[in-house]
């Protein structure tokens, strides 16, 4: 029995598991790499990432869209900022001053206040206008002027002719006001007796109109022109002729 499994043994031609090996020598095996594609869901997670931190900054995530938008904005706040700067120079520049007006002497042919309620005068000023201004034209037009006493008229407008300033210039102007009887009030008319009979009467000379500005070949829009000069008059009962005028006339301009 022995023999026969010792036989047995010997020709069987199976290895032992121990002793069986691969064919192909060691040396030769090869591996190839398995690329693993995520499915379609991890694939739109894996793009849609948080923003990640480089050297202190932050990736962003998207490109915001409306940057076109604001760097037009950024442009023109300058430019309006650069245009405002430009206007003001040019305004300090150029920014001209009002027209001084002065009367020099005041003169006087006639009252008569025998008929109320119209009384008639007859007046004569000599009206100096300035320009003040080294870089800027005035051109007036529309002018008038008219005598006030107790902020009521007691001469008809009466209409001056238009003229142009230049730069430093002045101008002359000698009016001849009243000579037409206007209506007037009885404390009006009274107050005049009154004051004639002290010697000093105190009127207004108001100017009106409207000017225009001009700077080289740039014109501006017509502005209204009011002047109220404040005279005192030495008017006595009797006089005819010139009268002297008390203290420095003061007219004050408006445009």
């Amino acid at each position: 029995m022995e023999e026969i499994l010792q036989m047995h043994h010997e020709d069987d031609p199976t290895p032992h598991h121990s002793q069986r090996h691969d064919p192909t020598p060691h040396h030769s095996q090869r591996y190839f790499p398995i690329k693993m594609t995520p499915p379609p869901q991890q694939q739109h997670q894996q793009n849609h990432q948080y923003p990640m931190e480089h050297k202190g900054n932050m990736i962003p995530r998207y490109r915001v869209p409306n940057a076109p938008k604001r760097e037009h904005c950024i442009c023109i706040t300058i430019f309006f900022l650069i245009l405002g700067i430009i206007i003001l120079i040019l305004w300090l520049a150029y920014h001209p001053s009002k027209p001084h007006i002065t009367v020099t002497s005041a003169a006087i042919y006639g009252l008569n206040a025998t008929s109320p309620p119209f009384m008639s005068i007859s007046m004569q000023f000599t009206i100096f206008i300035r320009n003040p201004n080294r870089r800027v034209s005035i051109y007036f037009d529309r002018l008038s002027a008219f005598v006030s006493y107790r902020n009521h008229p007691i001469t008809p407008h009466v209409v001056l002719p238009s003229f142009f300033l230049e730069k430093h210039g002045t101008v002359s102007l000698s009016p001849e006001l009243g000579g037409v009887p206007v209506p007037v009030s009885v404390e009006v008319l009274n107050g005049l007796m009154v004051d004639e009979n002290y010697g000093v009467v105190g009127v207004k000379l108001i100017l009106q109109g409207r000017l225009k500005w001009k700077s080289g070949e740039i014109k501006s829009a017509h502005y209204g022109l009011y002047a109220k000069c404040d005279l005192l008059l030495g008017l006595k009962k009797g006089i005819v002729g010139q009268i002297p005028l008390i203290g420095a006339p003061v007219c004050d301009v408006d445009t």
